[in-house]
């Protein structure tokens, strides 16, 4: 059994008025194919090409593993040469994976390769590109992002399954407290409603990116992601140009990335458990608080 999924709309291109009008204001995803049409990046960049401009990279490496709760979340597991590592996903099925890699401070020339559309709207942030890749046994975790930016995710060299859902959903999803993760005990593509109840009538949304697609997802919207093959992503941050709105993301950078840290360090397991816990009453709380009335428990 799955979560009630729906596909999410898909244009070639659309204009500004469009995108402000149907999908920024109203926070709903959007595949556009055509984004990158022009990008010299779409037909440039490989895993061979890489290799040949930056193989000699250490870069560090993160899997499929759960989050240990004396550490940061994303924490790396080893290191390799990025020239390796290319070898290695276009080679064989892996779960490792490179997680918010900035590669263009390494070579800054490849920022020529990209266009950012900027005539969609504004508020990027273009210090801050940053690119993904995984094996083809590699997925990331349920989450949405920390600073709450407006993202649009392009996908290079293969497949990308990914399934996304709104904001409103994070107490019925086991949102960890203190966090922006959902617990990693339940199989996202493929829920157990017994294990966790509040999950079933939960929507979202189903992708499966292809070479050169762009997903824009709007602030705060939950991600899961699964690669389908070897391949890589890059993501194009942009604020939202609400005042509150960014008043909210500095308040998340605070509590979900220092004060959660800091409560980490000093409680180590014992609020890693006490957290989980919690996780299930709010979830059991929020379906019993959404309950039809008059249905049966």
């Amino acid at each position: 059994m799955s979560f009630n999924l729906k596909p999410v709309d898909t244009v070639e291109s659309i204009s500004r008025e469009d995108f402000k009008k149907n999908y920024l204001d109203k926070r709903k995803p959007l595949i556009i194919k055509g984004l990158t049409k022009d990008w010299p990046a779409r037909e440039k960049w490989s895993t061979d090409y890489f290799k040949e401009i930056a193989g000699d990279i250490e870069v560090k490496l993160v899997d499929n593993s759960k989050a240990d709760p004396t550490k940061v979340i994303n924490a790396s597991i080893a290191t390799m040469k990025f020239g390796e590592y290319l070898d290695l996903i276009k080679r064989e099925p892996t779960q490792l994976r490179i997680f918010f890699f900035n590669l263009f401070k390494h070579r800054p020339e490849l920022i020529n390769d990209v266009k950012v559309p900027k005539e969609l709207m504004g508020g990027f942030i273009e210090s801050m590109p940053a690119m993904f890749f995984g094996g083809s046994s590699a997925f990331t975790f349920l989450h949405y992002d920390i600073d709450l930016p407006h993202l649009f995710h392009t996908h290079f060299g293969g497949r990308k399954h990914i399934i996304l859902f709104d904001y409103k959903w994070k107490k019925r999803l086991y949102c960890v407290p203190n966090t922006t993760y959902a617990l990693e005990d339940y199989d996202v593509a493929n829920p157990d409603f017994e294990k966790f109840p509040a999950l079933k009538g939960v929507e979202g949304y189903e992708v499966f990116l292809e070479h050169g697609d762009t997903l824009f997802m709007p602030t705060g919207m939950w991600h899961w992601m699964r690669y389908v093959d070897g391949s890589f992503s890059l993501s194009l941050r942009a604020w939202d140009r609400s005042i509150t709105r960014k008043m909210a993301s500095v308040w998340s950078l605070f509590m979900h990335g220092a004060v959660d840290s800091a409560i980490k360090i000093v409680f180590r397991e014992r609020y890693a458990i006490w957290r989980e816990k919690l996780a299930f009453k709010i979830a059991d709380k929020e379906l019993k608080r959404n309950k039809p009335k008059g249905s049966v428990a």
